[in-house]
Order: C-alpha cells, then structure tokens, then sequence
C-alpha cells in the first residue's frame, strides 16, 4: 500500500542514465530558481516603507532614493555572482568561495547560514502568499498554519518528483506573476502619467521631514535589501543546468537581475504616487491593486499570482537547499545521507529534511513569520559579504587578466552587503540575536560530524603494519526458549558451521522448569551442551549476557571467535507481531554493543 502510494504521489524510479534528462533550460532554470527573488517584490518595498512609516507619511518619499541604493547593490551582487558562476562552475556558491578563499571556518558561517536561510525561505515564504490569499478572503485568516502546511507538503511531493517535473508545472505561475505586476505597473504609470491620480496622495519628492536621519535611512536601506534574497541560488545550482551549464546559469542570472530591477522599481514608485502606507492585515500589493484596479477581476488576479509566486518562492529552497547540502556533506561536514540520490533522481533526503523544519517554523510562529524576515535576510547578507570578501581575496592571490574591474566590483559588494549586514544587528537586534547562538553550535556541529567521519575513516583503513591475530576457532552460542522447530532449525544451521564447540543456553525463572526442561534436551539433542542458567529477577538479557561475556573472554584468549545464533520466528502477517514479546530483537540489540561478539539471527517463517 505505501509502495503504491510512493509510485502515484512521486512516479515511477528513474534509471541513474537518465540523469542528464534532468537537467533545466534557462527559461524553467529562471522561474524555479528565481521565484525566490522574484517574489520578494511582494514584500521587499513593503519593508522600506514600514520604517518610514516610523517618522511619518510624508518620509515616504525617500523610499524612492532607499530603491535606488537597493537597486545599486542587486547590480553588484548580480555582477559579483555571475564571476563566482564561471569562477566555480561545479556550484557550492557562497559556501565554496568562502572555503577556498577565507578557510575552513568562514566557509561553513556562510554554509550554515544558507541551509538556515532556505528553511527561512520555505517557511517565509508559504506564510507570505498564504497572506496574500488570506487578505483577498478575509474568512480564510483563522486557517493560515494549515494552508501553509498543505503548501510544503505540494511543493515537496512536486520536488519529489523530479527537478524537470517542478520547473514544468512551476513555471507558469512565476511567468503569470511577472507579467500581472508589469500590467500592475504599466497601467499604473500611464494612470499617473495622464492625470489620474490625484498629487494630494504623496508629498513632493524633497519635502523636508522633520526626525529623519541617516540611521533611520540606513535601517530602511537594510529593511529594502531583503528583496535581494534568492539572489545566489542560482550559483548554489549550477550542476541542475543544461550544458554549457555556467553560459546558462550566468544568462539566467542577468535575466533574473533585469526583471527584479524592473518589478522593484515599479512597486516603489507606484507605491510612493498613490500614497501607499503599510498595513497589518493587506500587503502593499495588494493596495496597488485595488488603487489601481478596484477589486474587480484583474485586482483578484494580481492577488492571486502574488499568492502563487510567494508560495513557489519556496522553491528556489528546494532547488538550492539539496544542492548545498551535497557540497557539505561531500566535505563531511554534515550526513553523506545528503549525497544520496531518490527514486527520481533528486537528492530526496535533502527535500524531506528541509520540508520537515519548514513545517515546524510555521506551526511554531503559527503562520506569522514576518518576525523572522531580518533573520532570513541577514542569513544571506552575511554568506554575501564572506563571498564578495572571498573573490575579492581569489583576484588579488591569482591576478588573473581583468582582475581589477574584477576586485572592484567585488570590493563595492562587499563593503555595500557589510553595511547592510551591521544595519540589521543594529537596528534588529531583538529579532536576529538568535543567530548569535545558533550559528556557533552549528559551526560546532559541523566539526564534530567531521571529526567523526575523519576517526571512523582512520579506524576502518587498513594498515599493513598491524597485524590482525588470525581466528583459531568459532564458540557458537544458541539461546533458546524451548523445544520448538525455530530452536530446531537454528541449531541446524550452527552444525552447518562446523564450530568447534555449540552450547544451548536456557535462561529459568523456577529451579522446576530448569529440571524439566534439561530432561527433555537429554532426550532430544544428547549430542549439544546445553547451560541452564537462573533468573532471580524474571530477566532474559541479564544472565545471557554476562554468561556470553564470560566465554567471549576465556575465548579471547586462545583466539577464538564467539558467534550469537539468534532464533525467531516471523509472522505471516505484520500486525501478529504485537502479540509476541519479541525477545530475540531484545536480545539482538543488547549483544550489538558487545565487541567481539558476533550476531546471527536464523528467522523462521510462519505459514499460517
């Protein structure tokens, strides 16, 4: 039945041959891969004008300058990216830069901000577009959490799937919201173009406003600078494009760069002519709208391919999540479970474990996951100040030709996402302080899982110098319950072995039962040892082990080997389980622990 359900919500496994079927043109790569960024048009102006809104409507004018900062640093981050593309072709990103280029350490603070981020991205994002759905049905505002939970759970079986089989049906919505923001925009700007719109909405850009200053400027610069979240993806996924992968991660990158720029510009200014101001229950957006529209169709429309691209902007976290995981755990850094490739030949483990704490983040914020905006952005302003710091290091060690346009663009990313950074500790302090702690036993993680695979890896090598004392002999111990045809065919199989020496054991709970049943054993197999042994306290474990302990020592010594044969008996049908005690599995995983102790489990198969 599982196996049924598997094959009807995922498909059928694919051939590891039919890999490279799986890899994305440019024009799927820019909706799956973009959608991220794209989206954080929906909420990025927003932001600005919330910390405007602090002073007064009539600061909002300075939102107009505030974009043109933010658009300034997207052109050096776009710029920056697209050299890290051709730079490190093979993907890895931030993580890999900073690795190469700064050590270990400053690799793995951009590394574990990104996986932290993505999650963030997830659960973000779905809380996002289930507002947007929420604001339009008002009535809908109670059912947010569970919304949002079907939405992971949609976007992950679609990811489940297969990279071509997502950016197949994800595509269209991205492509439907780009092109209702530039009906949005163009019929916004014609609006105020022609007189439409009445002056009194905004106050004239230049209007002195009382309590501004360069903090508050900067704060709202930060705040803005979250719409450039998603911006690395596509460097993270290098390895899920066509060939010639780079040429076309490097033109989906432009492409990705030229319609935010154009999409973020639009929104601010509509928002600064109609005289937008932020509000708790209805987005920015979809004030534009009904400024724009009224609540007719198109406004519905708007609406609803916003919900739609802040829903898929998830997605860029399961494009690029997995993929970064790959690179960590190739290092060692985190579980090689991450390398490992599903049925559909995606990194599966990678989408379940990012689908499993995006769902937590949002039953734990119960949907409002506003608050962590500025931990979500400082998560990536961070991995792109160590990657911008990271080239500009690569260009001035190598000096390769044109690396001086090269370092400049880098330096100017740098400096720019190091403002923004310092902006958000100190303007958003009480919201991002988690990061201060979680980071650090992150980074600690990483080391210790490396640590780990470094010891089991020196421990498992061979070495030619140690000699290994050969197994002289072979002690095979058999517990049993009682004279059955399970303990028959165990013993069976021991004789098969030609042990030196096979001892029954028979644990007791009354001295009767041990007498009796020794007379018996006489009976049916004179020819193997059989050892009672009492149990005062009603324990199977306790007297079977330290008597498997005693002979695993005197074994020792004489090079023996001890073998555990395990009886047990399989039910015919699953549920019968629950009516046995299933003492051999108790037995099994005690003895796991013992060392020179080997354990073999002899299963008998009912047939009724």
């Amino acid at each position: 039945m599982v196996s049924l359900l598997k094959r009807v919500l995922i498909g059928r496994p694919l051939k590891s041959n039919e890999l490279g079927e799986q890899k994305l043109i440019k024009t799927k790569a820019l909706a799956i891969l973009s959608s991220d960024a794209l989206s954080s048009v929906a909420y990025g102006p927003e932001q600005i004008l919330i910390v405007l809104a602090t002073i007064s409507a009539a600061a909002f004018w300075y939102s107009v300058p505030i974009a043109i900062g933010v658009l300034i640093l997207l052109t050096a981050l776009i710029l920056s990216y697209r050299q890290i593309i051709f730079a490190y072709p093979y993907g890895g990103g931030a993580y890999v830069v900073s690795k190469n280029n700064l050590g270990t350490n400053a690799g793995l603070i951009a590394g574990g901000s990104l996986l932290v981020d993505y999650i963030l991205t997830v659960a973000v994002s779905v809380s996002a577009g289930t507002d947007a759905i929420t604001s339009a049905f008002p009535s809908l505002h109670d059912y947010n959490v569970s919304i949002a939970i079907l939405f992971v759970l949609f976007i992950t079986i679609l990811n489940l799937r297969g990279v071509t089989e997502s950016a197949s049906v994800l595509a269209y919505p991205v492509y439907l919201f780009v092109l209702a923001i530039f009906i949005l925009i163009g019929v916004g700007i014609y609006k105020i173009a022609t007189g439409s719109v009445t002056p009194a909405l905004h106050t004239p850009i230049g209007t002195p406003v009382a309590g501004i200053s360069l903090f508050i400027l900067l704060r709202a610069f930060a705040s803005g600078s979250s719409a450039l979240t998603g911006v690395e993806a596509i460097s993270n996924a290098i390895p899920n494009f066509r060939d010639p992968a780079p040429k076309n991660a490097a033109k989906t990158l432009m492409a990705m760069g030229v319609l935010l720029a154009l999409l973020f510009s639009g929104i601010i200014i509509l928002a600064y002519y109609y005289g937008i101001a932020p509000h708790e229950k209805v987005t920015v957006v979809s004030q534009i709208a009904e400024g724009v529209f009224g609540r007719n169709f198109m406004y519905f429309f708007i609406q609803g391919t916003t919900a739609l691209i802040l829903i898929l902007a998830a997605n860029t976290g399961y494009s690029a999540f997995p993929l970064l995981a790959v690179n960590l755990a190739k290092d060692r850094f985190i579980p090689r479970m991450f390398t490992v490739r599903g049925d559909r030949l995606g990194y599966s483990n990678g989408i379940l474990f990012l689908a499993t704490f995006s769902i937590i983040l949002i039953v734990a914020f119960r949907g409002q996951t506003e608050h962590l905006i500025p931990l979500y952005a400082v998560g990536v302003f961070l991995p792109f100040t160590l990657s911008q710091t990271g080239m500009m290091v690569k260009w001035i060690r190598e000096k390769p030709e044109g690396w001086v346009v090269k370092l400049i663009t880098n330096t100017i990313g740098a400096l720019i996402s190091f403002i923004v950074t310092i902006m958000f500790f100190l303007t958003k302090f009480e919201q991002i302080w988690p990061i201060l702690i979680f980071l650090p036993i992150i980074i600690l993680l990483f080391h210790r899982i490396k640590k780990h695979y470094n010891s089991v890896g020196e421990q498992l090598r061979i070495n030619p110098e140690a000699a290994i004392s050969p197994i002289e002999g072979n002690i095979i111990i058999v517990p049993v319950a009682g004279i059955t045809q399970v303990v028959e065919n165990s013993l069976n199989y021991a004789k098969s072995l030609n042990a030196d020496q096979i001892i029954a054991v028979y644990v007791s709970f009354e001295r009767e039962d041990e007498k009796k049943f020794e007379d018996k054993w006489m009976k049916w197999q004179p020819d193997i040892r059989l050892v009672t042994l009492q149990s005062y306290y009603r324990s199977i474990i306790h007297p079977l082990t330290k008597f498997i302990d005693i002979v695993e020592h005197k074994a020792r010594e004489s090079n023996y080997q001890v073998t555990v044969v395990i009886p047990q008996f399989i039910p015919k049908k699953g549920w019968h389980h629950i009516l046995h005690n299933q003492s051999s599995l108790l037995i099994r995983s005690y003895l796991l622990f013992r060392r020179n102790v080997i354990i073999t489990t002899v299963p008998y198969h009912l047939k009724k």
